[in-house]
């Protein structure tokens, strides 16, 4: 069977990494992605190692799955062609903020008449009632005004940033499933709607998850933050040879970690023998099992846990994830060969499902490869497309 999403078309106007990440994750689910990029391409094009011009390594990280078409929404027939496609499509998506969309003439008054079914994501910053609306916003600043980057003052004595993008990615994810709720209501009322992803708004609540803490009640119990992870003592334990990752967590899972290690003193000592007293003793917990680290090697470590409910593991590197057993023995990495650049890896699709299976559905396009193919598909005949090529309004791969 097709994938989950096969027969939803998605109309991907995003840039960068927010967008486009969800779109390609939309594409390995089955829908048909058409990215519609401007005539000079998404800046991710240009971002990291490349064989060819256009192809770099950043931009082969979230466009697979899809098609690519060059559309100049400057030009009015550009934005022509773009409504011609909406009159068709399921979602239409974009990171424009809403004054470049009202400028561009593309905000959602526009597309509901043409498609009353079209679901219409429109994904950046902020919310765009808040006074930082109009404002432009990046992973990095995300980062800062979330409170992110303020934790890691705890284990670098400043602010800093994750070295991952994370407020994208996890803004990303929130795309993903807010188009797929979007979808979900049209099936039952028939009716698509505007819906809004802000990436502040979405960091901040993933943050406070469980940073709220004693704010969660009114008075407060307790100050902001969970002081198990905020404590420069969370983290890999030195052994005999390396990093080791240990967290006996639950009741049970520090009882058997006690007698594995034949310290059973240790599960009856009184500042260990509950979660809830380990979670104010968590200094003297963090230590303890930082000392009894030390004391074997990590194959030592693998082998005494290997059969144990007690979560551990390695500090894996990025070469080591290339290597890793579990990855490989469940075929996530994928070689394969792409009509341009050659022999590519890349990740599998992260979910499994057992009727409608994902599948990556298309290598990643190069700039404008399917302008022509779409823009038949929408009706347009072979003078109008040589009229728009002439005219700049669309472009082909060279």
């Amino acid at each position: 069977m097709a994938g989950p999403l096969a027969g939803v078309r998605i109309l991907d106007c995003t840039t960068v990494v927010l967008g486009p990440w969800a779109a390609q994750q939309l594409g390995d689910l089955g829908a048909d992605v058409i990215k519609i990029e401007p005539p000079e391409g998404d800046t991710t094009r240009q971002l990291g190692p490349a064989r060819h011009p256009g192809m770099a390594a950043f931009y082969l990280g979230c466009n697979r799955s899809k098609r690519s078409i060059v559309l100049d929404l400057k030009q009015e027939a550009g934005r022509k062609a773009l409504f011609k496609l909406a009159e068709t499509a399921d979602v239409l998506m974009h990171n424009y903020r809403p004054e470049p969309a009202r400028r561009l003439g593309v905000e959602y008054e526009a597309f509901e008449k043409i498609n009353p079914r079209l679901v219409y994501l429109a994904t950046y910053g902020y919310r765009a009632a808040g006074p930082l609306g109009p404002k432009a916003a990046y992973d990095d600043i995300i980062q800062a005004g979330s409170g992110l980057a303020s934790l890691q003052t705890v284990v670098a004595g400043q602010p800093r940033f994750l070295p991952t993008i994370v407020a994208d990615k996890t803004s990303s994810n929130g795309v993903v499933s807010a188009l797929l709720a979007a979808l979900y209501a049209r099936e039952k009322t028939g009716h698509g709607q505007a819906v809004e992803v802000p990436m502040f708004e979405t960091l901040v609540s993933f943050v406070m998850v469980e940073h709220l803490y004693g704010e969660s009640f009114r008075p407060a119990l307790e100050s902001a933050g969970y002081k198990r992870v905020l404590n420069k003592e969370r983290r890999p334990y030195p052994s005999k040879d390396g990093y080791f990752a240990l967290l006996p967590y639950t009741d049970g899972h520090w009882k058997e970690f006690c007698t594995l290690i034949g310290r059973e003193d240790l599960a009856r000592d009184p500042r260990f023998t509950t979660l809830a007293i380990r979670l104010k003793n968590v200094e003297a917990y963090y230590a303890t099992l930082a000392e009894i680290c030390a004391t074997r090697t990590n194959a030592e470590w693998v082998e005494l846990l290997k059969n144990s409910n007690v979560p551990h593991g390695p500090v894996n590197t990025l070469e080591d994830l290339f290597v890793d057993p579990q990855l490989n023995a469940t075929g996530f990495w994928k070689e394969v060969e792409h009509p341009s650049e050659g022999k590519l890896r890349m990740p599998d699709i992260p979910p499994r499902f057992s009727k409608t299976k994902p599948e990556i559905t298309r290598l990643q396009p190069r700039l404008g490869e399917h302008s022509v193919e779409v823009l038949r598909e929408a009706g347009y005949g072979a003078a109008e497309i040589e009229a728009m090529l002439k005219s700049g309004a669309t472009k082909t791969a060279s």
